[in-house]
């Protein structure tokens, strides 16, 4: 039997004995409320998620792969945050997010998946995980199955490690380098971890693949300048981009984002430095992709 009493996921919320008496406004208030407590439990994990960014960085410039690996709605906030990476920074396969059960179990959940280690490794072997990367695994409880066995598979192998839970003195943390824990209290509905916990978690994830984007060049100043100009939106959001970046006008910056086939980056440095898009991307290269490196060489 698979005890999970003592975990504060499951524990039932004191201010919510009566949930289903209470007035609309009255749930909503205390949701609120509830959900205050997240920024707190996040902060007090700030230390821990610092040490784990500092490693998926350097994995990242040697070439590796950051997998975030779930069951549920941990696996699907990781999925969701590898995929919206991909239009943001243009990344490729830097960040991953895989779930117990494939990619069909986004939308449907796939019975007795988050039960199997095996699953685990067997994905990341389709994966060809290797020692160049990190794996972080995510569980709301700190005890699934899968998520353990993803962080057993990748010890293995040599790869680094990093956990994601919602409780503290979790199994998971066992099992990794670098564990980060969070405890944001009893969810307004006992046991849906979708709630708070889900919030903890999505929170957690925004900060690592954030950070770790600006950390290997992805960022200048405050302005995504590896975006993918993939719609009529976009497109304007590059030139507004690199108007905010060098000052130029907008007819400039678009005529410098169709020499560079829409590579802000490049048109960045090809207005400060007054150069062509082949020079620009020369720099770039020497620079290890930083826009800032490049214009002050």
């Amino acid at each position: 039997m698979v005890k999970i009493d003592h975990l504060q996921t499951e524990s039932r919320n004191t201010k919510t004995m009566e949930l289903d008496l209470l007035s609309i406004k009255e749930m909503l208030t205390i949701m609120n409320e509830e959900d205050s407590k997240v920024i707190t439990a996040v902060h007090e994990a700030l230390d821990d998620i610092e040490r784990l960014v500092q490693v998926v960085i350097k994995a990242l410039n040697q070439g590796g792969r950051c997998i975030f690996a779930g069951a549920g709605t941990s696996g699907r906030l990781g999925i969701l945050d590898a995929v919206e990476c991909v239009p943001t920074f243009s990344t490729t396969d830097e960040i991953i997010g895989i779930i117990a059960g494939g990619q069909g179990a986004f939308i449907k959940a796939v019975e007795g998946a988050e039960d199997s280690p095996e699953l685990a490794r067997k994905e990341l072997q389709e994966l060809a995980l290797s020692s160049k990367d990190i794996l972080i695994a995510i569980a709301a409880s700190g005890r699934t199955p899968y998520a353990i066995g993803a962080l057993d598979y990748a010890k293995e192998i040599g790869a680094h490690t990093g956990s994601i839970a919602c409780n503290k003195n979790s199994e998971l943390a066992k099992h990794a380098e670098i564990a980060i824990e969070v405890d944001a209290g009893a969810e307004v509905l006992t046991g849906s971890t979708r709630l708070k916990a889900g919030t903890c978690q999505k929170l957690i994830l925004n900060m690592i693949s954030t950070t770790s984007m600006i950390g290997i060049g992805k960022v200048y100043g405050n302005l995504m300048v590896d975006m993918k100009a993939t719609n009529k939106k976009l497109v304007e959001r590059s030139k507004r981009i690199v108007m905010q970046a060098t000052g130029c006008s907008y007819e400039v910056a678009e005529d410098s984002l169709i020499k560079c086939d829409y590579h802000s980056k490049t048109a960045i440095v090809m207005i400060l430095l007054n150069v062509n898009a082949t020079c620009a991307n020369d720099k770039l290269a020497q620079a290890n992709g930083f826009v800032r490196k490049a214009i002050q060489q």
